[in-house]
């Protein structure tokens, strides 16, 4: 992995600008390539051989126009804290790590999984809090906004939104040892998982809820039930924080069955 851009000191105004909008061009044009295949090639297809599966299959025209703006302007906010986590790391203020023998390798799956679970309990909590009536509608409604969720969705938030979901990378990073290679992989679930999330068409197959394991995993069902309740089904990745705190919608069961036939 070349890391020669990690030799320019950031702290000169053109350098910190060329890596800013590097880095947010990059978010966003990820953004918009790996929605529209998505769409191309599972919302598409899906709707033309099992449109059971479509949950979403119609939405205001003017939506996807309105989500790209608001997920161009997340991803120039991601740009931004990206650039600062960048700084913090060529000053040792963080705790990844590139020598692959500074740990040993079973630490980098335990890491992972550690940091999806304080991720999906920041995100739950935090969730709970923008709904709050008088948060809600001056920050999360945007999201909102989208009751018919679509693959523009998933970026599509007020910037104040935008920053507390990126916020919390830096601050793990801060204290828990993460390889380069995990923190980037964590970076693509999150982008991979917000697509699946809001695409409007169900993938996985109805055996999950019967697995032990794969039924804690959230799906589209999942948050489309959240986008149309708005009081149930807060979770970002897993459904443990939902079930154990009684918000999962009590729907849920029955159009994940119907969905995913």
């Amino acid at each position: 992995m070349d890391l020669t851009f990690l030799e320019r000191d950031y702290t000169i105004p053109s350098a910190f600008l060329y890596l800013f909008a590097v880095f947010s061009v990059i978010i966003f044009v990820r953004y918009i390539i790996m929605s529209g295949l998505y769409q191309r090639l599972i919302y598409d297809r899906l709707a033309k051989l099992v449109p059971a599966r479509i949950i979403s299959p119609k939405y205001p025209k003017d939506q996807r126009t309105k989500e790209i703006i608001w997920s161009g302007i997340s991803s120039v906010l991601f740009g931004f804290i990206g650039v600062l986590m960048i700084m913090a790391w060529q000053r040792g203020y963080t705790a990844i790590y590139v020598d692959w023998q500074a740990y040993p390798l079973w630490y980098m799956p335990f890491s992972f999984i550690g940091a999806l679970l304080v991720h999906e309990t920041y995100y739950y909590w935090i969730h709970r809090w923008l709904h709050h009536p008088k948060i809600y509608k001056h920050i999360h409604k945007v999201h909102h906004d989208s009751i018919s969720t679509s693959v523009w969705t998933s970026f599509s938030f007020h910037p104040i939104e935008s920053i507390l979901q990126a916020i919390i990378i830096p601050l793990m990073v801060l204290i828990v040892p993460m390889h380069l290679s995990v923190l980037l992989t964590l970076l693509m679930i999150m982008t991979v998982s917000a697509i699946i999330n809001h695409a409007g068409v169900e993938i996985y197959p109805t055996s999950w809820r019967r697995n032990k394991i794969m039924k804690w995993f959230i799906g589209s069902t999942h948050h489309d039930l959240h986008h149309r309740r708005f009081t149930k089904n807060y979770g970002l990745y897993f459904t443990f924080w939902d079930i154990w705190m009684d918000t999962e919608s009590e729907e849920f069961d029955e159009k994940w069955k119907k969905m995913s036939e």
